[in-house]
This record gives C-alpha cells, sequence and structure tokens, in this order.
C-alpha cells in the first residue's frame, strides 16, 4: 500500500488549521464543536486521503461530545496506538492511509464489539450511499 505523505504547507493548505492540528499534530477538537454528520446510509471517509474507516451503520450516540463508532471498517485502515500523553494510558487510532491522528478507541462502547472509536470530527468526511 501506498502512504500518502505531504510538506506540512500542503496539508495545511488543503485542510485548514484545525483539521490539520488535530489530524497531522495529534490535537483534539473541542466537544460537542463539531457539527453533526447526516443520517443515513453510507461510509465515513478520512479527510486527509479519503481512505474508508467507518461505516455510518457502526456510529452511535455517545454523549462524549465527539462522533462516536463501534466498529471499524474491516480493510485495517484504521491502526491502534498506545498512546502515553497527558499522564495517561490510552490507545490512539490513526489512518493507516496517511498515519492522520483520528481519536482514541476505548473499551466502553456497546454490543457486539464493546469499543467505543472517539473520533475527531474534523478528520473525517461523510459519503453518502447513492
Amino acid at each position: 500500500m501506498h502512504k500518502v505523505m505531504k510538506p506540512d504547507a500542503e496539508w495545511l493548505a488543503q485542510l485548514g488549521e484545525l483539521a490539520f492540528q488535530v489530524t497531522r499534530r495529534a490535537a483534539t477538537e473541542r466537544p460537542f464543536s463539531h457539527p453533526g454528520f447526516p443520517k443515513g446510509r453510507g461510509t465515513y471517509r478520512c479527510v486527509c486521503c479519503d481512505a474508508p474507516l467507518f461505516d455510518a451503520s457502526t456510529k452511535f450516540e455517545s454523549g462524549c461530545g465527539w462522533p462516536s463508532f463501534n466498529a471499524a471498517l474491516p480493510n485495517d485502515m484504521v491502526e491502534e496506538h498506545e498512546d502515553r500523553s497527558h499522564y495517561m494510558v490510552r490507545t490512539e487510532v490513526t489512518c493507516t492511509g496517511c498515519d492522520a491522528h483520528l481519536g482514541h478507541v476505548f473499551p466502553d462502547g456497546p454490543p457486539p464489539t464493546g469499543l467505543r472509536y472517539c473520533i475527531n470530527g474534523v478528520a473525517v468526511r461523510f459519503d453518502p450511499e447513492d
């Protein structure tokens, strides 16, 4: 697989300041600051490289302030890494296609997976199914 790599200036021009800070610098958008996504069938894709990451059927309302999913697509486009920043241990999720920081995954989600992928809204875009 070819990894998408660009200089910071290109990422910034493509993404804008907030999405650049979140995806390329592992920042976090404020909770409840990203507008909701449309309802319906579709795929959530990486804003940096357009890789398919989450199916809309796995999105749920967790109340945490960020879009939440109980499973990533089974295409190995979401990677997990140990994150020891901010004096805690969490599991960071990134895009395999471009190394974009997406958010974190926690073991407190609904069945059947029990997972909650807590994803920054500016890191994904919704691609509705026709």
